[in-house]
């Protein structure tokens, strides 16, 4: 090779790289790793490491350990116990991202660093990271030299696509700082739709879990963290559980636990402790068919007020927070849920019953017995309030089996 030849050789790789891909094939390969990165995340570090809800053969798992090693370069000890603490200290001060405590700007657009920041902490590693990876490759490569992967991942990069793979690096690199750091554990805690009353403050972003593999479906997964389906409602769907289903087709996985299905048998006379039992188990199912309720119940109310002409403004504002845990209305909405109920008898009984229900399971200090009949007390109560809505939840209530 001449020195001409070599100069020519070398500008066209700096323009197009090995591969001589045009500008739409890199976009779609820059697309197509960035997810695979986001399943490594989704099915590896937090469905398998973090809370135990899926197992995969030793082949796709430590492929996994490789890709995130090579395109993020996270430890999965350090990931899986701040993970891990989130959940334990959800929503307080002591949770490492929480948007609820320290704002959904700090979150959203500095959540990596406050990963970061977590990940030095050695009590933290002690105390939730037990059970992670500790072997031979993980000592000695993947833990002790987490940045070697991403400087690698450049240099491929550059040899595939010459100068436009610092931007296919850039965007491989930052997909999960953002998306998991920033967006999941500050949107998803801050905005969007609850299908259940998990205690904090989890929403699910869209129904549609695709972009970040099922994450989106966050307060499903706050819900029952230890489903290795993140989908609840026959309209959402969790890509990662689809990638679930493809392996354990091939024998590469092995789902050990999904959300508790609630089925109903006959109507009992009276709620007994295997009716405690079953609803307890089924608890934000439970409390989530009461909501349907209790917005059926205010629909009507706002129907009837029109109907006579009415100013409508309060129930409107209050409707959002009436079947909400009295814990979760923000102080600003208080007043106009008070104003709301006391305007409105059968809302208010809703929701009073509805507390009262909720006491049922959140009593630590009652025995079963005493449980069991407080059960009933509200199911009697329930039946003789003269609220419909009230008396054929009751019934639901006695019909609810594991």
């Amino acid at each position: 090779m001449t020195f001409m030849s070599a100069i020519e050789f070398l500008l066209s790789w700096a323009a197009n790289g090995l591969l001589n891909f045009t500008w739409w094939q890199i976009v779609l390969f820059t697309l197509a790793t960035t997810h695979i990165t986001i399943a490594a995340v989704t099915l590896y570090l937090h469905r398998v490491q973090a809370h135990r809800a899926l197992e995969l053969s030793p082949v796709i798992s430590h492929f996994f350990r490789f890709w995130l090693w090579l395109n993020t370069g996270m430890v999965t000890k350090e990931w899986t116990s701040i993970h891990r603490k989130h959940h334990a200290k959800c929503e307080t001060h002591d949770d490492p991202h929480s948007p609820q405590t320290r704002g959904i700007d700090e979150v959203l657009w500095r959540g990596s660093e406050l990963y970061r920041i977590e990940s030095r902490n050695a009590e933290t590693l002690a105390k939730y990271g037990q059970g992670t990876p500790d072997d031979w490759i993980e000592r000695n490569l993947y833990a002790k030299y987490s940045a070697k992967g991403v400087a690698l991942l450049m240099v491929i990069d550059l040899l595939l696509f010459g100068s436009a793979g610092l931007a296919v690096w850039a965007v491989q690199t930052a997909w999960i700082p953002f998306t998991a750091a920033g967006v999941i554990n500050g949107l998803a805690h801050f905005w969007g739709y609850r299908n259940f009353e998990a205690p904090d403050a989890s929403r699910n972003l869209t129904p549609w879990g695709i972009l970040i593999g099922g994450e989106e479906l966050h307060n499903n997964h706050h819900t029952y963290p230890t489903s290795a389906k993140f989908s609840v409602k026959a309209y959402e769907f969790d890509i990662g559980w689809m990638y679930i289903r493809i392996l354990e087709t091939f024998g590469l996985a092995k789902a050990k636990k999904t959300v508790p299905v609630m089925t109903m048998g006959e109507v009992k006379p009276v709620a007994d402790e295997k009716t405690l039992e079953a609803i307890i188990a089924h608890r934000y199912q439970v409390m989530a068919h009461y909501a349907q309720d209790v917005k059926a119940a205010c629909k009507q109310e706002m129907a009837t007020l029109k109907a006579k002409g009415s100013d409508l403004s309060v129930l409107k504002t209050a409707k959002r927070w009436l079947h909400r845990d009295a814990d979760q209305v923000p102080a600003t909405a208080q007043a106009d849920l008070q104003a709301a109920r006391s305007a409105h008898p059968v809302l208010d009984k809703m929701v009073t019953m509805r507390e009262e229900l909720r006491h049922v399971w959140i009593s630590t200090n009652q025995s079963r017995e005493q449980l069991a009949r407080d059960l009933q007390l509200w199911c009697q109560r329930a039946e003789a309030s003269g609220i419909a809505a009230l008396s054929g939840f009751s019934h639901k209530l006695k019909a609810v089996k594991i």
